[in-house]
């Protein structure tokens, strides 16, 4: 009876020694990398942070140490700076355009070229290449092309027989330029994220729905898209938060004009926070801004990413 239990407990042991093992080199793992990576994360993320929601409390220009403290006046400047109202519209307006036409655009090219077609890696790599190309890059080759002496806009009001249009140059129109850039800059990594999330799904549950007379819309809107829901959820995610934190197309685009009606949050806190000698100004607007991405990032995970 006795040889019998220790019979028993033998393999009970072996288990326990390698877990036991894997346990300490996990600790070990954590304390060789863990360190390193909390240092960056303080020097480089937190502490930047917190300067700047302290000097948010002060009239300061940047030289010395801020010593004109004032409270919270930089804010409530904020709250009635019709300029930065218009900022924050026109953030809005991104995310709802990127959200509206974007996304659907970037789900349609990647249905037709996830198939196996001919040229199909060609036509990915066509429609993916303007998110390779630098923003800044991007910004000054749409603005030339935009301009109504030597651009296309140019050419084109003059094969027409129309006066050159300088659609930079129009407060009323001159933020439709910057949207079409930004559908034309970004909607190549929305097609590659849903091109990835397609190639994965089961191709025998969509040819199981075709035998059983499911037509292409049915299969797409009851198999492909809930399939897809995962890819999608985080589109959207990288589409919000990349149009609040959009600033290097708008600065060789249009510069924040004319008339300041194109900037966005960080333009605005770029022109009228760091290059104006504002910093404590400038500092309310990034911490405004901070706010409003991490309450989205953090409400949007909770809700609609938790199971994913």
């Amino acid at each position: 009876m006795t040889a019998a239990a220790t019979t028993e407990a033998q393999p009970t042991t072996a288990y326990v020694e390698p877990a036991r093992r894997t346990t300490l080199n996990g600790w070990a793992v954590i304390a060789i990398f863990l360190p390193p990576a909390l240092l960056l994360f303080t020097i480089f993320v937190a502490l930047p942070m917190a300067e700047a929601g302290w000097y948010s409390f002060f009239n300061w220009n940047g030289y010395g140490r801020p010593d004109k403290f004032i409270g919270l006046k930089n804010y409530g400047y904020l709250i009635g700076n019709a300029t930065f109202g218009r900022s924050l519209v026109n953030n809005g307006l991104i995310i709802f355009v990127s959200l509206v036409v974007q996304l659907p655009l970037a789900l349609a090219i990647a249905m037709m070229v996830a198939g196996r077609i001919v040229g199909a890696a060609w036509f990915r790599m066509i429609f993916f290449l303007p998110y390779v190309l630098a923003d800044v890059a991007a910004g000054l080759i749409w603005h030339f092309m935009f301009d109504g002496d030597y651009g296309l806009a140019g050419a084109i009001t003059t094969a027409l027989g129309a006066p050159p249009y300088f659609l930079l140059a129009d407060k009323t129109w001159a933020f439709s330029a910057v949207l079409i850039v930004v559908l034309w800059k970004y909607f190549g990594f929305h097609m590659m994220l849903y091109v990835a999330g397609l190639q994965g799904i089961d191709r025998s549950l969509l040819e199981a729905a075709e035998m059983d007379g499911a037509s292409a819309w049915q299969r797409f809107w009851h198999i492909t898209l809930p399939l897809l829901g995962p890819m999608i959820r985080l589109s959207v995610f990288f589409s919000v938060v990349g149009a609040l934190q959009l600033f290097d197309i708008i600065v060789p685009l249009t510069g924040g004009g004319p008339f300041e009606t194109t900037n966005t949050m960080v333009s605005f806190l770029y022109y009228f926070g760091i290059t104006r000698m504002r910093v404590g100004f400038g500092s309310a607007v990034g911490v405004v801004l901070f706010v409003i991405c991490v309450t989205f990032a953090f409400g949007y995970r909770r809700i609609f990413m938790r199971d994913d």
